[in-house]
């Protein structure tokens, strides 16, 4: 099936069953060379000490893994400085939360 789902993370912090949803769901898609496009809003900080900050709201792509999915790579098209960074999977589900992604 080709078709891209919606998962929602409605509460205001992810809790572990969903942050593991999200980590497998990202590990399946990026291994069938696909992207999982987040809905994040709110702040969060990278690997490298890096503030990302979008308190209105942003679209970001998560385009690779590590770590067994631990760590995620971030594709993100709001500053051409920061074009990609990597994240923790905890990291980026508190980010999406009270929103949602997309996955195949």
């Amino acid at each position: 099936n080709d078709a891209y789902r919606s998962v929602e993370i409605s509460t205001p912090a992810a809790d572990d069953k969903q942050t593991d949803t999200l980590r497998a769901d990202i590990v399946k898609t990026v291994d069938q060379g696909r992207a999982v496009v987040a809905n994040i809003a709110g702040t969060t900080t990278d690997t490298d000490g890096a503030v990302h900050s979008f308190e209105g709201g942003h679209y970001i792509s998560v385009v690779g893994y590590r770590d067994n999915g631990q760590t995620v790579k971030i594709a993100d098209s709001a500053n051409p400085n920061t074009a990609s960074y990597w994240i923790t999977v905890e990291h980026l589900a508190d980010w999406i939360a009270t929103r949602g992604y997309a996955t195949n």
